[in-house]
C-alpha cells in the first residue's frame, strides 16, 4: 500500500475538501457537529440560521430547558440526546472555560456530551489543530480502502495517524469524508471510475 499515492489520488478527486458545516464562532461549530450525529449536513444547514438567530451564546444555550430548545432542532433526529448535549456542553463552558470554546481535544472532551469525534472536528476546523475524526464515511472509505481493519472508531483514527504525516491529519479527515460522501458511498459506490480503484481493498478483493 503507497500512502503517498492515496494521499495524492484523494486530493485529485477532491480538490478542496472542507467542513461543510455552516458556522460563525467555534461554539456554533460545536453545536452544529453535535447535530450532524444521524444526520447529514445538509439537514443541519437548514435549521441552524433559525436557531443561532434565536440564541447566540454558550450563556443563552446554558439557560435553556431542553422544551424551548427541541422545537428548533427536532428535524435533525435523537432530539433529546442531543438537546440535553447542546445545554450541558454550553453550561460546562460558561462554568469551567470562562464562556469560550476550549482549544484542545483534551479540554473539549471535558464538555458534558462531547466525544472523541466531535473534539476532533472542532479542534481541527475551528482551531487549525491536527485531527482525524471517525465518522461513517471515514470509517466506511477507510475500510474499503484497507488502512484498517477495525469497525472501533478510535482504533480506526490510530491506524489512520500511524500511517499518514500529521500536517495531513486534518486535510485527509475531509478528504476521505468527501470521498464517502460522493464517490465511495454506501450503496452503489462509484468504483469503476474511481481513481483509487487500483489501490482499493474492497474493489479488488471483488475482482478475485
Amino acid at each position: 500500500m503507497d500512502i503517498d499515492v492515496i494521499l495524492e489520488k484523494l486530493k485529485k478527486i477532491h480538490s478542496n475538501p472542507v467542513c461543510e458545516l455552516e458556522y460563525d464562532n467555534p461554539f456554533h461549530l460545536l453545536i452544529a457537529v453535535i447535530l450532524s450525529a444521524q444526520c447529514t449536513d445538509k439537514r443541519v444547514n437548514k435549521i441552524t440560521p433559525d436557531l443561532f438567530a434565536k440564541w447566540q451564546t454558550p450563556e443563552q444555550y446554558a439557560k435553556l430547558t431542553a422544551e424551548e430548545l427541541i422545537p428548533y432542532i427536532k428535524s435533525c433526529g435523537y432530539y433529546n440526546s442531543k438537546s440535553k448535549s447542546i445545554i450541558e456542553a454550553a453550561k460546562s463552558i460558561v462554568e469551567d472555560f470562562g464562556g469560550e470554546v476550549p482549544k484542545t481535544v483534551e479540554e473539549l472532551m471535558t464538555l458534558r456530551g462531547v466525544g472523541k469525534k466531535t473534539a476532533n472536528v472542532v479542534y481541527a476546523v475551528a482551531f487549525g489543530g491536527d485531527a482525524i475524526a471517525v465518522d461513517t464515511h471515514v470509517r466506511r472509505v477507510s475500510n474499503r480502502l484497507g488502512l484498517s481493519d477495525s469497525q472501533d472508531v478510535l482504533k480506526i483514527e490510530k491506524d489512520l495517524n500511524m500511517l499518514f504525516p500529521q500536517a495531513e491529519w486534518s486535510t485527509l479527515h475531509h478528504l476521505l469524508i468527501h470521498h464517502g460522501r460522493y464517490v465511495c458511498s454506501a450503496r452503489n459506490p462509484k468504483c469503476n471510475e474511481c481513481l483509487l480503484n487500483t489501490e482499493c481493498k474492497h474493489f479488488n478483493d471483488g475482482k478475485k
